[in-house]
């Protein structure tokens, strides 16, 4: 059987080719700038080789919802607007969406707003059960967002808390004196996307050595890769196979 990359030629004998966008440069390097939501891995010929190269997602643009939004979303809105003065500077938008509350807060109110949501006897968001980071780029000039879940064990209800900020300033303020429980959580974030969490008690990274370069989560991070000895051969790192570019 013909190798995938083998092409044939006039005489009808395999002769190997290089296939389109695998690299000699390895080890990884940084992926061009492409349109958000096209493929996958930033690929632009043939190096992706996970089947979803043609993939084209439709880029929508998150705005304010419409009013009534149904069930405890207009309630939770109302009680914090009450509580919270700042309101209308703090909360950029609010957004329903399959059937979930988002509440996109501005950077430097972060902090304020979870302790509101936390105090508030009409709110009672108790329990912050997730802080995690989101890349993205090409989609948003302040592209790392951050994205806390809150959780209210008094009325049962869960809303989320989205902050933005850029790669160039990646602050916001740690909301581990309102929520302890996003000590290590801010810490992962840091760790991954370079979000840098100002008054945490001990931001230091948790997942890669205390010396690594780069955040690996950012999506203009190279892929990399570990070789892996299988049966005496040695698998390559995907970055060492293709470029993925």
């Amino acid at each position: 059987m013909t190798a995938p990359n083998d092409r044939i030629d006039g005489g009808g004998v395999p002769v190997p080719t290089t296939p389109a966008g695998a690299s000699s440069t390895a080890p990884a390097e940084y992926p061009p700038a492409s349109p958000a939501g096209r493929g996958m891995f930033g690929n632009q010929g043939t190096g992706d080789v996970s089947g979803f190269g043609g993939l084209v997602r439709p880029r929508r643009a998150i705005e304010d919802s419409p009013r009534p939004y149904g069930g405890y979303f207009d309630e939770v809105r109302d009680a914090l607007e009450e509580a919270y003065p700042a309101f209308a500077d703090a909360i950029e938008k609010v957004v329903v969406d399959r059937g979930e509350l988002t509440l996109h807060v501005r950077p430097e109110r972060i902090a304020e707003v979870c302790q509101v949501m936390r105090d508030d006897l009409a709110l009672r968001f108790e329990l912050c059960s997730s802080v995690s980071g989101v890349d993205y780029l090409g989609a948003d000039a302040r592209r790392l967002h951050v994205v806390y879940q809150l959780t209210s064990m008094t009325y049962r209800r869960t809303v989320r808390l989205e902050a933005a900020v850029s790669a160039e300033d990646p602050h916001l303020p740690s909301v581990t004196s309102v929520y302890p429980t996003a000590d290590w959580q801010e810490r992962e974030a840091y760790d991954m996307f370079g979000i840098v969490f100002d008054g945490h008690p001990n931001l230091t990274r948790i997942l890669m050595p205390d010396d690594w370069e780069g955040h690996p989560q950012r999506k203009d991070y190279p892929l990399g890769g570990v070789p892996v000895e299988y049966k005496g051969a040695e698998i390559p790192p995907p970055d060492r196979r293709r470029s993925y570019q």
